[in-house]
């Protein structure tokens, strides 16, 4: 199998952009945390202590009281005592931002239980300027043929994925965009438009700006009639800096709801379309864990299995889809897909070491810029496995 061919990413070599995650964006989005609101210093000692332990120290384990909600052996023992630079990085970022949850007492009972810790940034960013902007083009875009409206609508949804919180607050974040190396948008409109619709399923990744063109992406897929109904997967419960919740997407449709112009239209749809049943919410605790795609259990794998299509959004759903390891770029996405039960799109920009599905003549063209080509947000992929 390709998958033995392959070693799992960690974040030991100093050098290495999963070593500047954990060294140089950790200790932003600790400082972040701890001063978004005015928190005891109780929470502000445990978010310490958690970054001392992440870039110096061995894996230790939270309160296992905290963990007993979680119905899988998620965060494995046989890593505990074992510096947190030889554990798989996707194992070690995603048990970083399950113990910030525990710093700041998210499952404790008490006056912290379940505050978002990342709400103040989510809200600010969902009420800012340039969302304001990025809504009023939608006018514009009603103008345009079918076509090219089809197309605005995916690499919307495609670059949206770039405004990743924290993301933002790591040094590797680029300014550009450096263009769509892998483009199957054609196959991608073909599984919606040359085929009888169906029920078609979007796996979310962030909030904010991103989640807003992926919901006017799936209105018009409700409108349109290229789907009989719409299945959005979110978090249950916060996990990465910005990952979308329930909460983020009922505050996303009341934010659409409150624009103006065809903003405004989208957002009444969209809440129509929940009220009818057409778009339903759906929340498992497997989307905040740190396992691949292929590991995942048999009620969430038949949810998947009844779907026309599924979108899979983001970083790092693509790197639990096709996982987390040094493939090389040239590995066929299809292959390393094979698992997935059903029809599925990836919308991904590039932020880590993962790349997959590029052409020999690409990686060769990429590889000259000398640029970090992989972790910068300047380049985009369209993956199709039909």
């Amino acid at each position: 199998m390709t998958e033995t061919l392959a070693p799992e990413i960690d974040s030991r070599d100093p050098a290495s952009f999963p070593w500047s995650v954990f060294h140089h964006r950790h200790p932003v989005l600790i400082e972040r945390v701890a001063n978004a609101l005015p928190r005891p210093s109780a929470q502000r000692d445990a978010l310490d202590a958690l970054l001392v332990e992440s870039t110096s120290g061995v894996v230790t384990a939270p309160d296992v009281e905290s963990l007993r909600h979680e119905p899988w052996p998620w965060w494995r023992p046989e890593y505990r005592g074992v510096p947190w630079g030889e554990t798989p990085f996707l194992w070690a970022e995603s048990y970083f931002y399950r113990r910030i949850l525990d710093a700041v007492d998210y499952f404790v009972p008490g006056p912290w239980r379940g505050i978002d810790p990342y709400a103040p940034t989510k809200a600010a960013e969902l009420a800012g300027h340039p969302v304001d902007e990025e809504l009023a083009a939608l006018d514009d875009l009603a103008t345009r043929p079918l076509d090219e409206q089809w197309d605005a609508l995916v690499r919307s949804s495609l670059w949206g994925n770039r405004a990743d919180l924290s993301f933002q607050a790591g040094p590797s974040a680029g300014t550009g965009v450096g263009g769509v190396i892998a483009d199957q948008t054609p196959a991608f409109r073909a599984l919606l438009h040359d085929r009888p619709a169906g029920a078609v399923h979007l796996i979310a990744d962030n909030a904010g700006r991103e989640l807003l063109p992926d919901l006017i992406l799936l209105d018009h897929l409700l409108d349109a009639g290229l789907a009989t109904s719409v299945v959005l997967h979110v978090k249950p419960h916060p996990y990465y800096v910005s990952d979308a919740t329930p909460a983020d997407v009922l505050a996303a449709i009341a934010r659409l709801g409150a624009a103006e112009g065809r903003a405004s239209a989208v957002g009444e749809r969209l809440a129509g379309f929940v009220r009818a049943g057409r778009l339903e919410l759906r929340a498992h605790e497997f989307f905040c864990g740190p396992l691949p795609y292929q590991a995942m259990p048999a009620d969430l794998r038949a949810q998947f299995a009844e779907a026309a299509l599924t979108i899979s959004k983001g970083d790092l759903n693509y790197r639990r889809l096709v996982g987390d390891r040094l493939w090389h770029p040239t590995a066929p996405f299809a292959e390393l897909t094979a698992h997935f039960p059903g029809p599925v799109v990836a919308l991904r920009t590039l932020k880590c070491d993962v790349a997959v599905g590029l052409s020999a003549a690409t990686v060769e063209a990429l590889d000259a810029t000398g640029k970090a080509w992989r972790t910068t947000g300047e380049y985009a992929v369209v993956h199709v496995r039909a």
